[in-house]
């Protein structure tokens, strides 16, 4: 048996036809860069979410780094980030002139601890980045809260979360300005690198766009300088296309996630994910915590079971970030440690699935014969 992690070949030949025909007409009216493919997308995904403004750009990093940048904070400002995130969610800040305050994350959700960043705010502080990790949305009202109590801009950083709700709004518009990825293995991937800004105000959407295009709007009159991060019209056709399917992609991600839950329940060692009532959980990622995370994975592993690890290193302990001294999260430092990505993706059965939780069963229960052989030995 073998399961692997993603198998995006398989999701292309489900919509080849589709796929190919987007490619096709891209190459056959030499729209590769803006034109009608991307404002298509543009105006599809902006619907989709419920926002009023969408920019594609070159990657999910770009997205952030330009959002921080279009709200012209003071140099120095404080933007809080959650310590268990990609680097990306943090580098974006400190690349643009700003200072990062890593916020412990919640011991169920894993998502920014709103409790501990509240304790992190400082006269400097100026904008909080929610980062919807692993499809499961923040807790917004709480998020919203806090930023209007301080007068803080809220950036939502969507890259795992396309199509996720909150309490049945999709996250990226919420907060003032959402940001997204289209790597290849999100739920909603490009054949490539690719991204969005998206956003309610106009004003924002404006600067947003020039900033990834020279700081201009028209041809060769540049307002200021800019930078060059586009969305090609490659991707954003094959965006297109995929985005049609979503919805049921999520579907299957959800059914599948059921039965992780269902065929893990109750397994000594093994920390479920959990849903909040107020969630829509769009799962990018199947994240169990287990203490043997090495000897699980090696024993998945050698049955031909493909696992991930998000994160193995909170982002604080970095060695880009130890010149910040950060004090000791509890919770993001110990769970660095135990968390197991499983195979999850809309390529995947019931069947594997229940093959990978039988596989785990077995695992644990070699684990405790071991423990408790080895315990009756030492008496």
């Amino acid at each position: 048996m073998t399961v692997r992690f993603l198998d995006l070949h398989a999701q292309y030949q489900s919509i080849s036809d589709e796929i190919d025909a987007a490619i096709a007409g891209v190459i056959r009216d030499s729209a590769f860069i803006g034109g009608s493919y991307l404002k298509s997308f543009e105006e599809n995904f902006a619907a989709y979410l419920g926002a009023l403004f969408c920019i594609g750009v070159g990657n999910g990093t770009d997205a952030i780094e330009i959002a921080v940048e279009a709200l012209g904070l003071p140099p120095g400002s404080e933007i809080l980030v959650p310590a268990n995130s990609f680097i990306a969610s943090s580098e974006a800040v400190t690349r643009g002139g700003s200072r990062v305050v890593f916020c412990d994350c919640d011991p169920e959700t894993y998502t920014i601890s709103v409790a501990d960043a509240r304790r992190r705010v400082t006269p400097n502080t100026k904008a909080i980045v929610a980062v919807h990790l692993y499809g499961h949305p923040c807790d917004m009202d709480a998020v919203m809260a806090l930023a209007a109590e301080h007068d803080l801009y809220v950036i939502e950083d969507a890259a795992q979360a396309h199509g996720a709700k909150y309490k049945g709004r999709r996250v990226g518009g919420i907060g003032i300005v959402g940001t997204f990825s289209f790597y290849p293995g999100k739920n909603l991937g490009a054949y490539g690198d690719g991204g969005a800004i998206v956003t309610n105000d106009p004003a924002l959407a404006k600067r947003c766009r020039m900033i990834a295009n020279h700081g201009r709007v028209e041809k060769y009159n540049h307002e200021f300088e800019g930078r060059n991060s586009r969305l090609d019209g490659l991707q954003a056709a094959i965006l297109d296309v995929k985005l049609r399917h979503l919805d049921r992609w999520l579907e299957t991600r959800c059914e599948l996630a059921r039965c992780y839950l269902d065929g893990l329940s109750g397994v000594p060692g093994i920390v479920l994910p959990v849903i909040a009532p107020w969630a829509f959980h769009v799962w990018h990622l199947f994240v169990v915590r287990v203490d043997d995370r090495e000897g699980l994975s090696a024993y998945l592993t050698r049955h031909g079971v493909q696992t991930g690890v998000h994160y193995p290193i909170s982002l604080p302990h970095l060695r880009a970030y130890a010149h910040l001294d950060t004090p000791p999260l509890p919770c993001s430092g110990v769970i660095a440690d135990q968390l197991l990505s499983l195979p999850l993706g809309d390529q995947l059965t019931t069947d594997e699935v229940r093959s990978v939780c039988r596989l785990i069963k077995a695992y644990r229960s070699e684990s405790e014969h071991i423990e408790s052989t080895a315990q009756g030995i030492s008496i």
